[in-house]
């Protein structure tokens, strides 16, 4: 367990932290969230001792290693396997098909496991030091955006993983849907504090806010009693008759507490320019046909796809890493010409085309709010502050120059810049890519807000479950037009990892009953049949009672919501106090009870999994 009290944490006059304290148990699996530049990293590096704190302590047991996913590249074997086991605990050394079955997992073919680490992209060398970080075995993982450079199937591959480790790990991810399917719980950074509940991230936020509109009331209620209190002061001061108690109130108004108004936090909030469009089709792909001529291999990566956009559409584009997904979406963006077929566009198409890559095409000497002004000829200087302030780059922000801006501030400029142009067609690679879980949901809230089509390019699972109404799909070395949502996609076709995403504990290899004579085989099913209702039953049971007390408790938070809100309307001070103690603790207790349901539920479906194995296996019917 790590232990972190009172801590604090500044540079210069800018504060991070204020007195934080919070503990990492074992076996917990914690998602770390927060806005951009709010402290995630920092408190990652304070964790693992590379930056120091001004103030408390973070206490770590002796002997206690803590493996952390960095971003900084060094590799010193000349095989990708190599390079893979140099990190195994020494009582597992050998094991390389630990090592194996990793790399497998996050993408990497069994020819990848001799080739020299250099030969690979950037993106695939970040997944080889995430390897190593996990078959290093530590006591706690820290993942800092450990999806970024995956793909969908590493996605669900390293979510399975996560799921079966049996130490701790604390994931900083944009990516709502990973964490919360990895995570028993959500530590938040907010107002440079700390705050860790056992449940999902949305949980969190939802407590954050309910916190928040508390706060409020409370500071217009108290705000008010301080003026009643100035006023009766200021029209009695000078009647002696009156003196006792224009001291009392003085006296009063000197001990109460001022609460402050909440400094709004930016965020990231805007909408698309949507064009007007007459038709129905907006783009067609007619046999379209894609290669690149690398070392003579003419093998196309696009072969002969035909499909329709509609103009109302959402498609998304999914599937592995390096199969054509973004090279799909220049070929309808008019950046590549195909080999063959061609892309059929209405005349009154407008296209607006994102890619994280292009940070490129920025002007570096230009400022962010002359980069965005330059896009449109005779843009407004108001309509271009008001994108920038969109952006976040609100005030003297929006006069940096392109060159000292961020890997995030500069993609964040690059979507100003299509926040200009009047499209009706969007085409985005991978648009969340640097973004918070907040300014994710701004993007989706966006994209369903625009009145055109948008095909996107995502490893997102949470925004396809969102956003698609129809998919693109690279799969088995085959592209192909899917006309449903994703979650019809798992039904009907799903990825070849579909086990894997809750490993299941392999059960014991059973007799078969095939050879048994009748008699003997209704002896072995009335056995198994007794042996699954003794095991099952209890927790159908109790299961049922989580449900009914889920019940009452919201029922119960429902009334004293109710009863908070008429005694915030009456400013009854002492009812809004008591009121929002026992609703706290409501929350607190359905908050575990969800927890209590979500476990046993689990545990339900992997003994219910298992016997259905064993029957299959004894062939009992």
């Amino acid at each position: 367990m790590i232990s972190v009290q009172d801590v604090s944490k500044h540079y210069l006059e800018q504060v991070i932290f204020d007195n934080i304290s919070f503990n990492l148990n074992p076996h917990e699996r914690t998602a770390l969230v927060g806005r951009n530049g709010h402290g995630k990293t920092t408190l990652f590096r304070m964790l693992t001792g590379q930056e120091q704190c001004n103030k408390g302590v973070i206490a770590v047991p002796k002997n206690y290693r803590i493996g952390y996913l960095s971003q900084h590249i060094n590799f010193t074997k000349p095989t990708v396997l190599e390079e893979g086991c140099c990190t195994l605990p020494s009582d597992q050394e050998g094991d390389d098909w630990r090592v194996k079955s990793v790399l497998s997992g996050l993408g990497f073919l069994e020819d990848d496991f001799d080739r020299n680490p250099s030969e690979f992209s950037g993106g695939y060398q970040i997944r080889l030091n995430l390897a190593k970080v996990l078959v290093s075995d530590p006591n706690l993982l820290l993942l800092d955006e450990p999806t970024n450079f995956l793909d969908i199937v590493s996605i669900r591959w390293l979510t399975g993983f996560l799921n079966s480790w049996k130490n701790e790990i604390v994931i900083i991810s944009h990516d709502r849907g990973f964490t919360d399917s990895v995570a028993t719980h959500t530590l938040g950074i907010h107002r440079h504090k700390i705050v860790k509940i056992k449940g999902t991230t949305q949980e969190y936020y939802d407590r954050i806010l309910k916190s928040e509109e508390i706060h409020e009331k409370q500071r217009l209620n108290e705000d008010k009693k301080r003026k009643q209190a100035e006023s009766f002061i200021n029209s009695f001061r000078a009647k002696a008759s009156h003196a006792s108690l224009v001291q009392s109130r003085v006296k009063a108004l000197e001990k109460q507490e001022v609460q402050k108004k909440l400094e709004k936090i930016s965020t990231l909030s805007f909408s698309f320019n949507s064009a007007p469009f007459p038709a129905k089709s907006i783009m067609e792909a007619q046999d379209l046909t894609f290669s690149y001529n690398y070392n003579g291999n003419d093998s196309p990566l696009i072969d002969h796809i035909n499909f329709n956009v509609e103009s109302n559409d959402k498609i998304c584009i999914i599937g592995k890493n390096g199969k054509g997904k973004t090279t799909l979406l220049k070929l309808l963006a008019g950046m590549l010409s195909p080999s063959e077929g061609k892309v059929r566009n209405h005349p009154q198409t407008k296209i607006g085309y994102y890619e994280q890559a292009n940070t490129a095409t920025l002007n570096d000497q230009l400022t962010i709010e002359e980069e965005i002004a330059s896009t449109v000829s005779g843009i407004e200087r108001g309509r271009v502050r008001s994108i920038c302030g969109a952006m976040m780059f609100s005030g003297d922000n929006a006069l940096k120059k392109i060159k000292i801006l961020s890997g995030g501030e500069k993609c964040r400029t690059l979507l100003g810049k299509l926040l200009v142009l009047p499209t009706n067609i969007l085409l985005l690679d991978e648009p969340t890519h640097h973004l918070d879980m907040q300014s994710c949901e701004a993007m989706m809230d966006a994209i369903d807000n625009f009145s055109g089509a948008v095909l996107m390019v995502t490893h997102n699972e949470h925004i396809l479950h969102r956003v698609a109404n129809k998919l693109i799909v690279f799969h088995h070395d085959k592209i192909f037009f899917f006309h449903g949502t994703y979650s019809q996609f798992l039904e009907q076709i799903g990825w070849d990892d579909q086990d894997s995403i809750k490993p299941k504990k392999k059960p014991p290899k059973q007799e078969n009953t095939k050879d048994l004579n009748k008699k003997e085989k209704r002896k072995v099913r009335a056995e198994f049949n007794a042996r699954r209702s003794k095991i099952l039953a209890p927790i159908e049971k109790k299961i049922k009672e989580i449900e009914k007390d889920i019940e009452n408790a919201e029922r119960q938070l429902q009334i004293d919501t109710d009863a908070l809100i008429k005694a915030s309307h009456k400013q009854d001070g002492a009812a809004i106090t008591r009121l929002s103690k026992s609703s706290k603790q409501i929350q607190n207790h359905i908050d575990t009870l969800y927890k209590d349901l979500e476990d046993t539920s689990e545990k339900y479906d992997q003994e219910k999994l298992e016997f259905e194995e064993e029957a299959q296996q004894k062939a009992i019917t």
